[in-house]
Formats: structure tokens, sequence, C-alpha cells
């Protein structure tokens, strides 16, 4: 079975159906069915054959959704790119995947005028000179051929997905049709999705999880995408209010900006909401509280997964949000696999620290092109290494507390990296931080920390030091500090703490 198979399948279910609602409008299952098979066909026409890339470079829209259904039905290769992307960024992953076709939004026009790799271009939503315009020419395309259309088997790459690259260039992330149906699958059921579903995309449709949980996961049941071209708060408050929505997923964020920027966020009915779920990082007890309270719900759910594993991971259920603020849960999606282990690959006990290993059927089938990286990623009997550093508390529910590679070991003690930026950012004069080690002859290395302050103003290392004196050990505090305006992050928040190395340690 294949996510394809399975949108087919829900198209004789439920005809006339909304599949996709988008600026108010509804687009139906048996509707989204013929402009999917007439892209395909225009594909096709564009030199698209089995195994061939066709990227994504798109906000979220109907035609993003027509293209990774035609693409499929040609046998081909999806690549959803992010759209902040520049065009040496963009290149660059058309370069590593080959791509022959590229679907941008017309809004990215400048980005794609700067890129200097040779590929077929179409537009959408807008008409750019030197490239075909996606609507009309679906539009007046005829349908692709039964006999040209390829029912995908398991093992066939469906997507190539490119990590947000916090050490370098961004890697592809080989994901099978077996892997996108099990990633849809696994959220469809690990939240108790249904075909009343109406689920408002509003993150980024080219992230992994907007793309195979939630998108995927609503098609997978038959329910309803609502797609927001971006996330706005107004807008995401008015859609939700309109559309009545039932389930959202968002970035942490995404929750707390129209509190701070909708003077009228009560005004807005957001009742029909059954499902909040947030993933990209754990939030406090005091924020779950004022969530609940701003959104007059407690169905809020943390999710924890990464790329790499379709995404797939763990929940941290409603009941759980106050007593296990923080966590990312303990217990594992359907069918999804998670241990902690040591060094040597053990299971470690409650109250200890480790690395997350996950084993799952939407785990990625490798890393495209890339054997010596995927070799050590996943070990012989399949556990993707996520390479983050959590601790189990009595109970059982894991923190995160560190990259595993960004653990410093100073006097042979070890340093997690997120304790010590937690405890900076409690100082009133620190708006941003990342800890960091600069090597040392005697200790291995010594505690650096990389601050963003208020008005640009330096803090004494003094002064951090009585600041921090009672809240982490006198041998995790910062010996070294800098400043800068910005700390560098990738697309999907993260900071970039190889760039803080080549900048600050010599």
């Amino acid at each position: 079975m294949n996510l394809l198979e399975v949108f087919d399948s829900n198209v004789r279910k439920f005809q006339e159906k909304d599949y996709i609602r988008c600026n108010g409008s509804g687009i139906s299952y048996s509707q989204t069915h013929l402009n999917s098979l007439k892209t395909a066909a225009l594909l096709k026409k564009n030199g698209i054959r089995k195994g061939d890339r066709v990227a994504l470079f798109c906000y979220n829209s109907p035609s993003f959704i027509y293209t990774l259904l035609g693409a499929w039905r040609l046998g081909a290769v999806v690549v959803p790119v992010n759209h902040k992307l520049r065009a040496r960024e963009l290149d660059y992953i058309l370069e590593d995947s080959g791509a022959k076709l590229l679907l941008f939004d017309a809004q990215l026009e400048p980005v794609v005028r700067e890129m200097n790799r040779s590929i077929v271009k179409i537009s959408t939503l807008g008409k750019v000179e030197g490239a075909d315009e996606f609507e009309p020419a679906m539009e007046h395309s005829e349908p692709l051929e039964a006999s040209d259309s390829c029912n995908p088997e398991p093992g066939m790459t469906a997507q190539l997905l490119y990590t947000s690259g916090t050490t370098g260039n961004p890697k592809g992330c080989v994901l099978t049709h077996q892997n996108v149906f099990f990633a849809s699958q696994i959220a469809a059921t690990g939240l108790t999705m249904t075909r009343d579903e109406r689920t408002l995309v509003a993150m980024p449709v080219w992230h992994s999880s907007p793309l195979n949980n939630w998108l995927g996961g609503t098609t997978y049941i038959g329910g309803t995408v609502v797609l927001l071209r971006e996330y706005h708060p107004v807008h995401f408050l008015e859609t939700i209010q309109n559309e009545k929505v039932t389930l959202y997923f968002g970035a942490p964020v995404s929750y707390a900006l129209p509190l701070k920027m909708v003077p009228g966020f009560t005004d807005y009915d957001l009742s029909s909401v059954r499902c909040w779920i947030y993933g990209g990082g754990p939030i406090s007890a005091e924020m779950s509280r004022n969530l609940m309270t701003a959104y007059k719900s407690d169905k809020f759910y943390q999710v924890f997964g990464m790329t790499e594993t379709g995404p797939t991971g763990m929940v941290l259920y409603p009941e759980e949000q106050i007593g296990k603020a923080g966590s990312i849960g303990r217990f594992c999606l359907p069918s999804v696999e998670i241990i902690v282990v040591d060094d040597d690959g053990q299971e470690i006990p409650n109250g200890s620290i480790g690395e997350i290993r996950i084993r799952a059927y939407s785990t990625m089938k490798e890393y495209y092109n890339n054997p010596g990286a995927t070799k050590e990623a996943i070990t012989e009997d399949g556990w993707y290494k996520t390479g983050d550093l959590a601790r189990k508390d009595e109970d059982g529910y894991l923190f995160i507390v560190d990259r595993k590679k960004d653990m410093i070991i100073t006097g042979g003690e070890n340093v997690y990296s997120k304790e010590v930026e937690d405890a900076l950012m409690t100082h009133p004069q620190i708006e941003d931080a990342a800890v960091i080690g600069t090597p040392h002859h005697e200790w291995g290395e010594t505690v650096t920390a990389v601050l963003v302050t208020k008005e640009n103003a330096p803090v004494s290392l003094d002064e951090l030091k009585e600041h921090l004196y009672d809240k982490v050990a006198s041998y995790k505090i910062p010996k070294i500090l800098h400043f800068t305006e910005v700390l560098p992050r990738n697309p999907s928040g993260k900071v970039q703490k190889f760039l803080l190395k080549e900048q600050f340690v010599k």
C-alpha cells in the first residue's frame, strides 16, 4: 500500500467531499484526482519519467499537492524545498538531488532568477518570464492515460527531504513510499484522526511533519486539508474560526504570537479545534497553563520526531502537559520504538542521560549519495541514532539536554550546553545565548558562551558567575564570553554552532 493508492481509494468513497480548502473555496476529492492526473500529464510532457526528481519551491498551495500526487503517478520523486532559501542554497539542493524540473511560486522569482542550475521551470500563482505557468498549463492538459500511470512499489523512493543542516550542507533523506505511508498512518492513528477531520496546514508544507504527518495523515483518514498560504497570527485565527478547523500542528511560537500580536484574540471562536499539536521544542508548565487558558482547551499534544524518521517518535499527552512540562514524553506513537542508550549502545536506567534512538517503519532508507553518513546514523538492526541526549526521570519521561556533538567535556565532567543556555537566558540582559566548547590543553574544553544582549550592552564574567551561582555547578559556568548581534540559525531555528566555532574558536 502507498499513500497514492489510499488517496485514490478515498476519491471513490468521498468523491464530492472537500479534500482541500483554500482561500474560502473547496476542491473536492474527485477534482483533486483529476487535477493530479492533468499535472502528471504536464510533468510527462516536460520530460519527467519514473525515478526523476521534481523540486517544489512553494508556499502552501493546491499546486504543491497536485504536483506531489502527479509526480507519484509517474513514479517520480518529489523534492520539497524550503521557500526561505537563497539562490546558492537552492542551487545546492537542485544539484545534489539531480532535480529535472522546478515548480516555484511566482513570488519567489527573484531567488530563482539568481540560481545557476539550468532546469525546466514552471511557475505557480503567477506568470514569470522563461517559465510555463502551472495553472493554465495544467487546466489545458489532458489527464494522464491509465497506461502511462505507475503504481509505486513500497520500496520506491517517494521523497527526498533535505535536513536543516546544523553542521554544513544539508543531507538528503530518502523516504520510500512505505516510509511515507507509515508516517501518515502512525500520525493518523496516534492522534485518533477521523474522516471528519479538518486539518489546518499553516506551517510550511515542505517541512516533513506538516507534509507527512498532517497532510499525509489527513489523506490517510479521508479528511479535509485546510491550506493557509503562509502563517500569520490573524489569518491563523480567522481560518480556524471560518473553516471550523478541528486539528492544528505548529511550532510553539505559532501559538504564542497571536496572544502578543492580536488585540482581539478572545473574540475569535476556536472551539471547533479538538486537537492542538505542537512540535519543534518543549514548552514550560507556565506556558502550558497560559495556552490552555487563552485557547480555552486542555487538548494540547507535543510530538517529537525528526525528518529521518518520517517523522515519527513520541507524544506528550494533554494530561501530562503540566506535570511533565519540558519533557518530550514517555510513550511512543503506535508501532514506533524508542530507547535511550549509553556510548556502548546499552539501555540506560531511569535517572541517567543517554542518546535517543528510534526504530520505525517510517525511518528513511538512507542519506542520498552518502553511505558513510547512513552507516553512521543507522545501526544494522534498524535503530536511527538521533544525536539527541536525553535524561530519563524516575518515571521514564525523557527530557532533552543537548545534542551529542554539542556536549562539552571539561576536566572529565560532561556539560550539556542546553542546560547552561537555559540558565543564561534567565539573566535579564541576555536575549539569546549559545554555549560551545573551546579547546584547552589541560581541561580538554572550556565552556564558552556566545551572547546576544539587550542594546548590545556587555555582561561581565563576574556578573554571570554571580547570576548562575545557584543555578548550575561551578564547572558549567562559562569561562569565556563572546558577544554578537545575532546567532546564526538554520531555517528550522536551530543555532548553527559550527559557524560560531569558526568565528570564535581559534
